[in-house]
């Protein structure tokens, strides 16, 4: 979904996207899925939430709504609102209560981005009633066994007006994601584009050198995602040197000075 009142996305996958686990995170959600528990997934950006939640809603074989959450998301955003058509007012689902109705996977990305009545509508899908109560309609939803809603979130990087309360996050399973084991990493970034061993293990190494200067100076990571970037500039002819800068550097810093002392952190990663 992309603004108020446009058409959700539900995304049917027939084939497994590519994912590489970390650990036991496949047993626990499949585990939470045939006990009817919602899912909350935390972790820093790019290191592979996302792909997690496709990777299970194609191997659970489950349709899924994804919504990427932003400021002006409000509860009707996701339960849904009367439009004005050519034959008068109707009613619009949204993308939780389209999940709810077929049976589907919802997935709120970032969910602390969100307005705070959002988290409102979703308790009463967190606990045993597993309902979803249409005020605008008069309906109650029963959520049916295939329903599944899985939240995400970056805890690292919310203040304290964005974190998630205590209250909500003892509604959910848990999943802690981090970005993947050197080794792991490799294998994602291979995989991902078809890049070459040694050049995927030299991303890598990069990767690892820039994280250490997170809370230094950086505010954000180089994530898993970013590699993937670099790595299909490369592997399409680009310069590595000027594609760590374009798809690493520059996205992790505006500072011309912290720009210059990255690019040396890539120089000693690629022997240069």
């Amino acid at each position: 979904m992309t603004t108020p009142g446009s058409a959700p996305k539900e995304e049917k996958v027939t084939d497994l996207p590519f994912y590489k686990p970390q650990g036991d995170e496949v047993a626990l959600f499949e585990h939470a899925y045939r006990n009817q528990l919602p899912v909350l997934i935390k972790g820093p950006t790019g290191c592979g939430k996302t792909r997690f939640v496709n990777y299970m809603a194609a191997k659970l074989a489950r349709d899924l709504y994804t919504v990427a959450c932003h400021d002006d998301l409000s509860a009707a955003d996701l339960v849904g609102r009367h439009l004005i058509g050519d034959e008068g007012t109707f009613w619009s689902d949204g993308p939780l209560t389209r999940a709810v109705r077929e049976g589907a996977i919802c997935y709120l990305d970032e969910v602390v981005e969100a307005r705070k009545d959002t988290t409102v509508v979703l308790h009463p899908l967190t606990d045993d009633r597993r309902i979803l109560p249409l005020e605008r309609t008069g309906e109650t939803l029963h959520a049916p066994d295939g329903f599944m809603l899985v939240v995400s979130y970056n805890p690292g990087y919310q203040n304290l007006l964005k974190g998630m309360k205590p209250s909500t996050r003892q509604r959910f399973v848990a999943i802690r994601f981090d970005f993947p084991a050197p080794e792991l990493e490799r294998e994602v970034v291979m995989g991902e584009t078809g890049i070459d061993a040694e050049t995927a293990e030299h991303l890598v190494r990069l990767a690892n050198g820039l994280r250490a200067l997170k809370d230094h100076d950086l505010e954000e990571a180089a994530s898993t995602r970013l590699l993937v970037y670099a790595a299909k500039l490369i592997l399409g002819g680009y310069d590595p040197r000027e594609a760590c800068r374009a798809a690493l550097v520059e996205p992790l810093t505006d500072d011309e000075e912290t720009t210059s002392a990255l690019m040396e952190v890539v120089d000693i990663s690629f022997h240069r």
